[in-house]
């Protein structure tokens, strides 16, 4: 511990103590504020901030720690850093890159990575995977695609209940039902496929998985999955050498926002439809997708952009909207104050409980009814994932609560491009060679007037993106502030 103490950076030694002081942890010299008053008989605990002392003091005070949660608390931090470094460090050092590891940095390089891949690897009940010297890693390429089926427990938490992982052989390593071991308040079976009877005498835990995966991942394999941080947040596991399909292919509206679902990855990249509309997930087949669209892009002109494919909707669907967000302490009963007028509104039952909101659809008597009900609603009107307006509106409760709730448009205002699910694989079918000319001929004749950098222009084109997104979300928040004031006459 104390030969990686002495080489890791200041903003890691910084993180080890302000970790130390949230979880309450003392050394021989008390916690971080006692050691100071010892050590500093000039400021003492007067200048507190971590941040603004030097790296010996640092080192000094962490050398006061001898138990060995402690240190294996400092050694998960300093490998999670490590591990980071070492993948970021591949990426930017090969002179040829694979192509395993450029979709490897495509992920790391998306603008949701740190947001979405920032894990609490230090708790006690997460594991850090090793991957061993930057040798090993630079030349490891083998594959390894999981996915996970999680139920919502009483306490509020998800819980991993199935697991799947195939190697790139679609042959598969591990799969296997998964006993929360605390109450489960709902199965989600309609998704998850998974059912209370499925649980019947299995003893397999979360951590006998975690033994399973830390044992596959051990030679530096590179997981695969779609949206694959949901899957590792349940697993518990911060492997940092990944794959996520969503951020590896390119969207025909060019949004850096929004990504494609499994199922239209698999229409357009694959040829086939993963699974009918309102069937329940299976690990296995989404474990093979996730896997099938990774060798696909790494395939020779696999840089297509998929078109932002919008689902059929019936008719029927446009007299209704879907009300989401709203707290799952309030019946849908009470949600006619969402939706005020003169009409019958017939509110379905609850879709889908995540954490501790959830979703209800108000079914009015016809398509116009519905479209006037919600360009009458108060709020900045948006757009979901899907490209479907929305209305985040303000509602006050029978409490006397108030909470912010979206209604959103069944249908697109301006339905785009819809994928095809007829196209053929990418690795079944030989690549149109009059396209390839094409590309080749513009990639070989640039304009010799132009100036700018390419990359350039498309880093200015992701932040303009980034600063729209950015100005909705306060314009949303503003009209919020401004109902609420309205409606309490501030």
């Amino acid at each position: 511990m104390d030969r990686e103490l002495a080489i890791a950076p200041k903003d890691v030694l910084v993180q080890i103590v302000k970790l130390s002081q949230k979880n309450g942890m003392e050394g021989d010299k008390g916690g971080w504020k006692d050691f100071l008053k010892v050590y500093d008989k000039k400021f003492g605990a007067s200048m507190s901030d971590p941040a603004r002392r030097t790296p010996e003091v640092l080192r000094t005070f962490l050398d006061t720690f001898k138990k060995e949660e402690h240190l294996k608390f400092f050694a998960k931090v300093l490998t999670c850093h490590s591990n980071r470094d070492l993948v970021k460090q591949v990426a930017k050092s090969e002179d040829t890159e694979s192509p395993v590891q450029k979709l490897v940095r495509l992920t790391l390089d998306h603008p949701q990575y740190p947001i979405e891949y920032s894990f609490p690897s230090y708790e006690q009940d997460w594991i850090v995977s090793k991957l061993g010297k930057k040798s090993k890693v630079a030349t490891s390429d083998t594959l390894l695609a999981v996915d996970c089926e999680m139920v919502l427990c009483e306490d509020g938490t998800e819980a991993l209940v199935k697991i799947c992982v195939v190697d790139q052989d679609l042959e598969v390593k591990l799969h296997e039902f998964v006993n929360p071991n605390k109450a489960v308040a709902d199965y989600r079976t309609q998704i998850t496929g998974v059912s209370a009877k499925d649980l019947d005498g299995i003893t397999c835990s979360l951590a006998d998985i975690q033994k399973k995966l830390k044992k596959l991942l051990s030679q530096g394999a590179i997981l695969v999955g779609h949206s694959l941080s949901n899957d590792l947040k349940a697993l518990k596991v911060d492997h940092p050498r990944v794959i996520d399909t969503s951020f590896v292919f390119k969207l025909g509206d060019e949004s850096t926002n929004r990504r494609p679902s499994l199922n239209n990855l698999c229409k357009f990249v694959l040829g086939y439809e993963l699974r009918k509309k309102d069937s329940p997930h299976n690990c296995v087949d989404d474990a093979c997708a996730a896997m099938k669209l990774v060798l696909a892009k790494m395939k020779p002109g696999s840089d297509e952009a998929i078109p932002v494919a919008q689902d059929e909707v019936p008719d029927s669907e446009t007299a209704k909207l879907l009300i989401h967000r709203i707290p799952k302490d309030h019946p849908s009963e009470e949600l006619c104050q969402v939706i005020p007028g003169d009409f019958t509104i017939e509110i379905q039952a609850r879709k889908k409980v995540r954490g501790d909101k959830y979703s209800a659809i108000a079914t009015f008597k016809s398509p116009r009814e519905a479209l006037n009900t919600y360009n009458n609603l108060e709020g900045i009107e948006e757009k979901d994932s899907s490209g479907r307006s929305q209305k985040p509106v303000s509602v006050q409760f029978k409490d006397g609560s108030t909470a912010i709730v979206c209604v959103r448009k069944m249908t697109p205002d301006n339905p785009v491009v819809k994928s095809s699910a007829k196209r053929p694989c990418p690795t079944d079918a030989p690549v149109d060679e009059s396209k390839r000319l094409k590309t080749a001929q513009i990639s070989e004749s640039p304009d010799q007037n132009l100036c700018v950098d390419d990359d350039h222009v498309k880093e200015i084109d992701r932040l303009k993106d980034l600063l729209s997104q950015r100005d909705q979300e306060i314009s949303s928040l503003h009209k919020i502030i401004a109902a609420l004031t309205r409606k309490h006459g501030l």
